[in-house]
């Protein structure tokens, strides 16, 4: 049986462990002969080091066992990552785990500030109310394809798992803290998002006791809201569907606010069975950035962008 040898003679160990093992020199030591008395087997070893990893293993195992399942909502993704030890949040509202790996709150969007135009003490208000929820918890990840941004985090619905499973994003959304932003290529669980905002802004807790997070009128939408995240609500006058979808709020199409839909993302709304010119006539809501094109615009990159609202007209007889 092939043996391993340990050298006892301290020179040795300091030449093989410093690194002076160049040349001639090396190679000698790597081919020394194994003496009787120094020699260790195979399966000797492998026992020192099981003895050595022995108490961590089990001890991973054991947390795992005593880890309870924990039930997700029927609209989440399959498991991505569970019960990841969350060390801290960051100013983005990155969840950062023990061993480094990121997560992202999947189809929210967290109080910007200034970049919302608001005040900057919200902001940090909800990045102190998301560390005071994940971090030095255990969290779930719940995620699908595609699970990575181009920062390398994992996208995900988050769970504070460690009593029960406590839904991140829902909580952030009920305390105002948030609002809902779909994207194009993640549309799980859009229902449920909608309902926690609209909990929050009936209350209007939070964000939604500011003016500038206040639903836009699509006829008040101005040139100050440009560059912003908003939500607009009106009625569709008219809709447009050729290669990209006009989704027009007045009668003026060069100066009233409009919502588009560009040609590579009506393949989502097709995929979705939604035909944009569907929406003619409808109250509806839209959330992006506003923009500036012949008058404000938001370009609609997925149907989970839009919420068609109840239609309180009287009826026509």
């Amino acid at each position: 049986m092939p043996l391993f040898t340990i050298k006892r003679r301290r020179s040795v160990m300091k030449a093989g462990l410093v690194g002076n093992m160049g040349g001639a020199r090396g190679l000698r030591l790597l081919n020394a002969q194994p003496c009787a008395e120094d020699a260790l087997s195979r399966a000797e070893i492998a026992g020192h080091i099981w003895a050595m990893f022995r108490p961590v293993l089990l001890a991973g195992c054991l947390a795992l066992a005593a880890s309870p399942a924990i039930a997700l909502p029927p609209c989440a993704p399959p498991v991505e990552m569970a019960n990841l030890p969350i060390t801290r949040v960051e100013q983005n509202g990155v969840l950062v785990a023990t061993d480094g790996r990121a997560l992202k709150l999947e189809g929210v969007l967290l109080p910007g500030g200034a970049r919302d135009r608001a005040p900057e003490d919200l902001t940090r208000q909800a990045i102190a109310a998301l560390s005071d929820l994940a971090a030095g918890h255990l969290v779930t990840a719940a995620a699908q394809a595609p699970k990575r941004d181009r920062y390398g985090r994992t996208r995900g619905q988050l769970f504070m798992v460690d009593d029960g499973a406590v839904w991140l994003q829902t909580e952030m959304l009920r305390k105002g803290l948030a609002r809902v932003a779909i994207a194009p290529d993640r549309r799980e669980c859009v229902k449920e998002l909608y309902a926690a905002e609209a909990d929050a802004r009936a209350r209007r807790v939070g964000l939604w006791a500011l003016p500038a997070y206040a639903i836009r009128q699509a006829s008040a939408v101005t040139a100050k809201d440009l560059g912003t995240f908003q939500i607009v609500e009106g009625r569709v006058a008219n809709a447009s569907v050729k290669s990209r979808a006009y989704l027009n709020f007045g009668a003026d199409w060069k100066r009233d606010f409009t919502a588009t839909i560009a040609p590579q993302d009506m393949k989502t709304f097709r995929a979705a069975g939604i035909d944009p010119a569907g929406y003619a006539g409808a109250l509806i809501r839209v959330r992006g950035i506003i923009e500036w094109h012949n008058g404000p615009e938001i370009e609609i990159a997925s149907p989970g962008d839009i919420e068609v609202l109840p239609d309180l007209r009287p009826a026509q007889h």
